[in-house]
Parts: structure tokens; sequence; C-alpha cells
């Protein structure tokens, strides 16, 4: 995955941001919106962006109004959208069955054990 590709081919949409901030938020735009489209890149390897299709969809966005900077707010933005692609694009390892060792399951039931002689100590005598 070429990232710095990936990032020049991010667009953006800005907006008012939302909450408290006074005359600067109402008079700037400073919420970002990053879009991504996955079908269109070159960023990315085919076998990624089957992965990236399948999990994502064909659009991937993300927006910021964290900062009170526009700019900020932008990178922010950028970056959550190259973090979703890297883990859509991660390839889980295979799970090996294994079975219990010897000692761990001699363990288990000797605890077991001892739990339940706990609780036959707590119980209340009948005469």
């Amino acid at each position: 995955m070429d990232v710095e590709s990936i990032r020049s081919e991010i667009a953006f949409r800005f907006s008012r941001s939302s909450g408290p901030g006074g005359q600067h938020a109402q008079k700037t735009s400073t919420r970002a919106e990053a879009i991504f489209d996955v079908a269109e890149s070159s960023g990315l390897t085919e076998a990624e962006r089957a992965r990236v299709l399948t999990k994502l969809g064909p659009v991937v966005r993300a927006a910021a109004q964290d900062e009170r900077s526009q700019l900020r707010n932008r990178e922010l933005a950028a970056d959550r959208i190259v973090d979703q692609l890297r883990a859509a694009v991660r390839v889980p390892r295979k799970r090996r069955a294994t079975k219990p060792t010897v000692a761990a399951r001699e363990q288990r039931l000797d605890d077991k054990r001892r739990r339940g002689e706990t609780k036959r100590l707590r119980r209340t005598v009948d005469e």
C-alpha cells in the first residue's frame, strides 16, 4: 500500500464545525471530511483493493472537527482514512488448532477440585 499516493488521492469537503466556539466557529469552515475512492485508487494493488472493497465498500469517509484549525482537521481526517485502509488490508493469521497440554489439564482439574472443596466447606450442617 503506497501511503503517499493514497494521501494525494483523498478529496476533502469542508463545513462549519458543530458545538461551542463563539464567532470563530460560526464564521469558519473548520470541519474536514475526507473522501477516498477505492475503485479509482492507484495506490492499492489488486489484492488490497479487493480486500478494502469487501470490508469498507467503494468509498471510504472520515471526518474530523477536533481542532480549531482546518489544516489540522484535514490532517486528522486523512490519518483516519489511512488507518481504516491499513486495518482493512491486513490479512489475519490463520488459527492453528492446538490442544491443552497434560500439565494444563491436570492444573485445571486440580483447581476445580479445590474450588469444589471450598464450596463444600461453606455449606451449612443440617442437624
